[in-house]
């Protein structure tokens, strides 16, 4: 199933609420996107409405950011993973990508194609395309 959407940087808020709306529950969503997609932006937006009050970041180097929120009154983190540069799903696994994606909490990871056999069957892939300077398109698979 999917879905797709246009939307510009100033709509995000509306953008992330239709986002999760479709991902029906899902926690695990493996963005992909050229460089300059808009990831990040659309991770920064998804954790500030989610309640994340610390800075985020990518985690280029760190390959892992842990944002640390609350849901429905009790303590829980958001991940946000970067494989960009990772070489594999080995590499991935040892740098604990894989205890993030199956913890129970959001993950949300770039560069997915990097270790695409890690991922479990119910991941939300979200496509995004770079129209113009302010106009992104969404598109959200789900299984």
């Amino acid at each position: 199933m999917s879905a797709s959407k246009e939307y510009i940087l100033s709509d995000i808020r509306e953008t992330v609420k239709w986002l999760l709306n479709e991902l029906q529950g899902r926690k695990v969503m493996a963005l992909h996107g050229n460089m300059g997609a808009g990831k990040t932006t659309l991770i920064s937006a998804l954790c500030e409405y989610l309640g994340v009050t610390e800075g985020v970041s990518s985690p280029t180097f760190s390959i892992i950011n842990e944002y640390p929120f609350t849901l429905n009154g009790a303590n829980d983190a958001i991940y946000h993973i970067d494989l960009y540069r990772l070489k594999d799903e080995e590499e991935a696994i040892r740098a604990g990508v894989e205890d993030c994606i199956y913890s129970g909490s959001y993950c949300f990871v770039e560069w997915p194609e990097r270790a695409p056999g890690i991922f479990p069957p119910e991941t939300a892939h979200i496509y995004l395309h770079h129209e113009d300077e302010h106009k992104r398109t969404i598109k959200v698979e789900r299984k």
